[in-house]
C-alpha cells in the first residue's frame, strides 16, 4: 500500500519531537552556517476554466481507497445508487470524478472493515492545522510543493484551503483562480484587522478626551470583508482558494503606514485571527500558505499564523547557504517582535508573547540522488531531525507535468508509461508521507494535551 495509510497517531508523536520555539530558528541557522563552512557547493477546458481528470479503478484501489479492486466492483454491483463510474468504450475501464471517489470513500468508511483507514485521521474538536511553505531564495520548488501537498491531501481526503500570499499569483494559477484585485486576497483581512485594532484605540483616544484618528475609506470597507467572502472553489472538489494578484504587493507599503499609525497594533496576528474567527479553522482539515520568496510583512503573517512550517531547498551549497541565512532572518525578526512586545508585557503584568511551531521541517527538493547523495547526507548529519527523511527526487515526469501549471496528480497517467508513472508518483507520495506524520503526530499531541487538561 502507499506509505500514506495507516499512520499510527501514536508513532507519528514519537517521531515528532518537541515544539518548535524562535530561540530553534538560531540553533538550525547556526547548525546551516556550520554546514556552509564544513563544505566551502498548465491545462483548460472551453470555458477556460480547469478541469481535474478522472480516476480510473486501477488508480483508486491503488492509491486512494485500500480495497481489491474486485471487491471494490463488487461493492458497485452491490450498490447501484453509489458513482458506478463511465467508460470510454463498450466494456472499457471504469473512470470516475474526484468528487465520485470522495463519495466511494465515505460508503468504504461507513459499511467497510474497520481495521483499514479509509478516511484520513483527525481528531474531534480540535482547529485546522495552518502550514506555512516559506524560503526567501526562489527557484526551490516552494510553490511547487505547496501544490503537490495540498493536491495529496486531497487525494487522502482532507479538506483543503490554499492561501496565496505570493503577489505572483503562480499558486492562484495553479488552482485556476480569478482575482481582479487586492480586495480578493487576504489585503482586506489584513486592513480589517487593523481597522477593528483602530477602532478600540479610538475609543480609548475618546476617553481620554483626544481626537480620534479617522477611519478612512479603505478601512471602512474592509470592515465589511469577511475570509468565507475571499474563498473561490478550484476544480478539485475539496481544495478551495484565497487568491494572490500583483496589487497585493500593495500591502507590503500599507502595512508599515499602518503599523506607524498604531504602535499597538500586533500586525502578525492579522491573518491567525481573521481565520480562526471567520471559522475557516473549522470548514478545513488543512490550509496551506504559500509564501512570497521575501520576509515580508506578509510572509511574516503567514509564518506567524503556521503551526507547521516548511522549508524546501535544494541539495546545492548555495541553497543550503541560503537557507541558513533565512533562518538566521526569522529568528532575528521573530525575537525582535517578542523583545519588544514583552517590554510592555512585564511593565503590565501581561503575559509575555512567545512564538511557537508545533514542527519546522527543511524538505530537500528536485534530488538527484546520482549526484548530490553525499551533499544531503553531510546537510542531514549537521540539520538532524530538522531536515525531513524524504528527499524529493527530479524524474523525467516531474519535468513534465510537476513544473508546469498542471500538478503531477493532475496528469493523466495514461499519458505516461504506466511504470514511469509509478515511479514519478512515488517521490510525491513519500514527500506527502512525512509530512502527514508530521501533521498527525502534532494533532495527537493536542490531543492528549487537552485530555490531560480536561482530567
Amino acid at each position: 500500500p502507499p506509505p500514506y495509510f495507516n499512520i499510527q497517531p501514536d508513532a507519528a508523536l514519537a517521531e515528532l519531537g518537541d515544539a518548535t520555539d524562535t530561540a530553534s530558528f538560531a540553533r538550525i541557522a547556526e547548525a546551516c552556517g556550520r554546514g556552509r563552512d564544513d563544505l566551502i557547493g498548465r491545462g483548460l477546458n472551453d470555458e477556460g476554466r480547469k478541469t481535474l481528470r478522472l480516476f480510473s479503478t486501477w488508480e483508486i484501489t491503488r492509491y486512494l481507497i485500500p480495497v481489491a479492486q474486485a471487491h471494490f466492483r463488487r461493492v458497485l454491483k452491490q450498490n447501484p445508487d453509489l458513482p458506478q463510474g463511465a467508460s470510454e468504450t463498450e466494456g472499457g475501464a471504469k473512470w470516475f470524478t474526484l468528487d465520485e471517489v470522495l463519495r466511494l470513500r465515505a460508503h468504504f468508511a461507513a459499511e467497510g472493515s474497520k481495521a483499514k483507514e479509509y478516511l484520513p485521521w483527525r481528531p474531534k474538536g480540535l482547529p485546522a492545522k495552518i502550514v506555512a511553505v516559506a524560503n526567501f531564495k526562489g527557484g526551490v520548488g516552494k510553490t511547487s510543493t505547496c501544490a503537490h501537498l495540498a493536491m495529496s491531501a486531497a487525494l487522502d481526503g482532507y479538506r483543503v484551503l490554499v492561501v496565496d500570499l505570493d503577489s505572483q499569483g503562480s499558486m492562484t494559477s495553479i488552482f485556476g483562480g480569478k482575482v481582479a484585485d487586492e480586495w480578493g486576497t487576504v489585503f482586506p483581512l489584513v486592513a480589517r484587522h487593523y481597522a477593528r485594532h483602530l477602532r478600540a484605540s479610538n475609543q480609548g483616544r475618546i476617553d481620554r478626551g483626544e481626537p480620534p484618528i479617522p477611519i478612512d475609506d479603505t478601512l471602512a470597507e474592509a470592515l465589511k470583508v469577511t475570509a468565507p467572502d475571499l474563498v473561490q472553489k478550484t476544480h478539485w472538489p475539496n481544495i478551495d482558494l484565497i487568491g494572490a494578484q500583483l496589487n497585493l504587493y500593495w500591502a507590503e507599503f500599507q502595512i508599515p503606514v499602518w503599523r506607524m499609525q498604531g504602535r499597538g497594533w500586533k500586525l502578525w496576528d492579522a491573518l491567525t485571527e481573521s481565520l480562526e474567527q471567520d471559522g475557516l479553522l473549522d470548514q478545513y482539515d488543512i490550509i496551506f500558505v504559500d509564501t512570497p520568496p521575501a520576509l515580508g510583512y506578509l510572509t511574516i503573517n503567514g509564518l506567524a499564523a503556521a503551526d507547521i512550517l516548511l522549508v524546501p531547498l535544494g541539495a546545492s551549497f548555495l541553497e543550503f547557504d541560503s537557507t541558513g541565512r533565512f533562518f538566521d532572518m526569522l529568528h532575528s525578526t521573530f525575537s525582535s517582535i517578542e523583545e519588544g512586545e514583552n517590554i510592555a508585557a512585564r511593565a503590565l503584568g501581561r503575559p509575555e508573547l512567545s512564538f511557537e511551531w508545533d514542527a519546522v521541517r527543511v524538505l530537500v527538493t528536485r534530488f538527484d540522488g546520482n549526484q548530490q547523495a553525499e551533499l544531503a547526507g553531510l546537510m542531514q548529519a549537521y540539520l538532524g531531525r530538522t531536515l525531513s527523511p524524504a528527499r524529493q527526487g527530479f524524474t523525467a515526469l516531474i519535468g513534465q507535468a510537476g513544473e508546469q501549471v498542471n500538478g503531477i496528480y493532475e496528469a493523466d497517467y495514461r499519458d505516461f508509461n504506466r511504470d514511469t508513472y509509478i515511479r514519478g508518483r512515488e517521490t510525491f507520495d513519500a514527500t506527502y508521507a512525512a509530512f502527514k506524520k508530521l501533521l498527525i503526530g502534532t494533532w495527537r499531541r493536542d490531543e492528549l494535551a487537552e485530555q490531560q487538561a480536561a482530567e
